[in-house]
């Protein structure tokens, strides 16, 4: 999601902000929000907010919402790298026999463009938590489980 470590190849997170800010650029009135929360042992904690338990409620028309989620609006692409990065740090990961450093949550990023306050389009983008095979995870501590 991210891409190399060197920077040398992008990453889909940063390949869709060059495309959204591009095409926001060509409409009026149109303002993109960024939202970053990780799902870790059945708990959501909002990632641009120093890991904040959110909570996942349905209303009545069954849309699902999650509550207390911060909202960051942006207005390019190095803003959403930097929000993307802060993120990242509260991230809940660890190191397994088969990697250095491997995502024990799931973390969902979502792009949210508004028109006049309202939501317009959304698109999320969802990197789930590493999937070493056991036989290849030396480490069996909690997070690795």
């Amino acid at each position: 999601m991210m891409g190399t470590r060197d920077g040398s190849v992008s990453g889909m997170y940063t390949l869709a902000s060059y495309d959204i800010i591009e095409l926001l650029e060509a409409y009026e009135g149109l303002e993109l929000f960024v939202s970053f929360y990780e799902i870790y042992c059945g708990k959501l904690y909002d990632l641009l907010n120093k890991r904040s338990k959110v909570d996942c409620l349905e209303d009545a028309k069954q849309r699902v919402t999650i509550t207390g989620l911060t909202e960051k609006q942006v207005a390019t692409v190095e803003e959403i790298d930097e929000i993307i990065h802060s993120g990242l740090k509260c991230r809940t990961s660890g190191t397994t026999g088969a990697n250095d450093e491997s995502s024990r949550s799931h973390a969902i990023l979502t792009f949210s463009i508004k028109h006049g306050g309202k939501l317009f389009s959304k698109m999320s983008f969802i990197d789930l938590a590493g999937s070493e095979r056991g036989a290849d995870v030396i480490d069996t501590g909690k997070k690795t489980k």
